[in-house]
């Protein structure tokens, strides 16, 4: 168990992964915390080359008339 009063290094990301996965089992339980990671996933694609491909064929001014299309109430 850590010592709640130390600094932690939050730059350090297998620390705070660490660090975290102790929280979790402690609150959720070793079963619990298998539950909660199974909810994320790695996701698939190429995020770079789907964005450039978006990029590439709209301009910002675009994008920004479909974001006000969705936000709009309906």
């Amino acid at each position: 168990m850590r010592n709640t009063k130390s600094a932690i290094n939050y730059r350090n990301p297998a620390l705070v992964r660490k660090i975290g996965f102790e929280a979790l089992r402690k609150a959720l339980g070793p079963v619990g915390l298998a539950y909660f990671i199974r909810q994320f996933e790695q996701g698939a694609g190429d995020y770079t080359a789907e964005r450039h491909a978006v990029l590439d064929k709209m301009s910002l001014e675009d994008i920004e008339r479909e974001l006000e299309k969705i936000s709009q109430p309906t």
